[in-house]
Parts: C-alpha cells; structure tokens; sequence
C-alpha cells in the first residue's frame, strides 16, 4: 500500500507544471509511474475499447477514399518507425475520420492515432501535418495518455475499460475525445516532451521539424476566425514561449530535415474539396 501511495504521489509530481532540466526527471518518472500501473497490453487493450466506443457510440466516420487514407500512413510509417525506438512494440494504427470543419488529431493508448479531414485542409504542407502526427505519436511513446487516463478517471477504472467491464469511462474517453470538450487534458510538461520528441521524429523522417512550429503559428492568427481550428487548440495553446522553446531545441539538437511535401500533400487537399 505505502508502494502505491508512493508511485501516486511521484506520477502527481510528474504531471505538474513545471519546466526545465527538473521537469525532464519529472517527466521520465512519470512514465515509469505509468509503466507500473498500467501494462502495455492493457493499453492496447483500453484503445481498443475506446475505438470500439467511438465507432458505436460517437459514431465517428472513417474516411473511405484509399488514396488519401494510403496518404495519410505513408507520411506517418516513417515518423512512428522513429517513435518506435523510444518505445519499441508499439503498434500503431492510423485512423482518418471525414470531418473537414474539424481541425483536430488526437492519439489514444495503445498506439491508435486519428487525424481529421480538417487537418489536412488545414496544413500548408506535409511537414505541418508530420510536424502534429510526431507530436500525437509522442504521447504514446511519453505514456502522457496512460498518465491523463489515471489522473481524469483513477487507476481501477481504466483498468477495467481496458477489460472491457467499465464500458462507462471508455465511452467517457470516447466522448471527450470526439466531442466538444477538451479531449485529454496533458500537463504543460508533457505537452513540452511531445513536441521536442516530436520534433526528433520527424527530423528523422527527413520532414523539416519547424512545420509544428508553422502549424502553430497557423493556429494562433486563425483563433476566434475559425470556430473548427479550436478543436486542437484547445489542448494545444500555441503560445510564445512554447514556440520560441521549440525553436530553440531544434536549433540546439541540430535537427533537420529538407522535406516539405507541398507537392503531395495539394493533390489529396483537391479531392477532399471534391
């Protein structure tokens, strides 16, 4: 019991405020603290649930054009070959719902990732949308979604969602996460690991890793212009510091990369408009 007050009060630790070189330890015990209350088959198994949820409940709509849902995994293979390395045995399943008023992505235990249509309209290039998959795939690899499931909803009852016997908070996941509210709600240090492990990833892709930076900067001058751009907004506030931040780990890891993928990205835009 003392061992799992213990492990309560470091993964608290975790998710707080906090930043600089502290917030990185606090981080990585965070993710152990994850690691010890939930296995990585009951986080596959709880995506599972809360996809299942999404689909019968939320009733969310897949997009049936293969050209672009092909698309959409060929640019994110590479990113999540990178991830894999920090977090090995993921496997990842990548969604795409038709909503294009929708500008939102989002990634769920267990390695399930979705990107809305409105993503894609959204994005000047395809570095701004592997700029926000790297991102999304971060929180897995990070474990933050494990870590905000337990903090929202307690421990016992993930658990049982990822068993398959509280269908209550699985569909509670579902509708935070396809509805109107906030979605998971990531700490401001997660939200920090996401984009610099993020960044990594794509530079490793070979994508230009300042396209999130650019996303959000997109993000920002359209606030209050466009209702649909909130979505994403909501649980990713592009602000100065966070981008200045960004910036500099890229600058200071001397990550790269040359692609842009404005070509690709235009012909899959034309036929979402069609």
């Amino acid at each position: 019991m003392k061992r799992i007050l213990s492990v309560v009060m470091t993964l608290s630790l975790a998710m707080g405020f906090t930043t600089g070189c502290a917030s990185a330890k606090k981080i990585n015990v965070g993710r152990t603290a994850a690691a010890l209350f939930i296995s990585d088959e009951q986080e596959a198994e709880l995506g599972k649930q809360v996809k299942k949820e999404l689909e019968e409940k939320e009733k969310i709509k897949y997009v049936e054009d293969t050209v672009v849902v092909e698309y959409v995994r060929s640019v994110s293979t590479p990113i999540l070959q990178a991830a894999n390395r920090d977090r090995a045995g993921v496997k990842w399943k990548v969604n795409v719902i038709d909503d294009p008023k929708t500008v939102n992505a989002f990634a769920t235990p267990g390695g399930y990732l979705y990107v809305y249509t409105g993503l894609l309209l959204a994005a000047d290039n395809e570095a701004e949308l592997a700029g926000v998959l790297g991102h999304e795939a971060a929180h897995v690899t990070g474990r933050h979604s494990a870590q905000a499931l337990m903090l929202q909803y307690g421990q016992q009852a993930v658990i049982e969602a990822a068993l398959g016997k509280d269908t209550k908070t699985a569909a509670a996941i579902a509708a935070s996460l396809a509805g109107t509210g906030a979605g998971l709600a990531f700490s401001r240090s997660n939200e920090t690991e996401a984009d610099e492990l993020g960044a990594k990833y794509v530079s490793a892709a070979g994508y230009d890793p300042r396209g999130l930076v650019s996303f959000f900067q997109k993000l920002a001058s359209a606030e209050g212009k466009a209702p649909g751009f909130m979505k994403w907004l909501s649980t990713h506030p592009p602000s100065a510091d966070r981008v200045q931040h960004l910036n500099s780990y890229i600058a200071k890891n001397n990550l790269s990369g040359s692609n842009a993928g404005t070509e690709r990205l235009a012909p899959i835009k034309a036929r979402l408009k069609q």
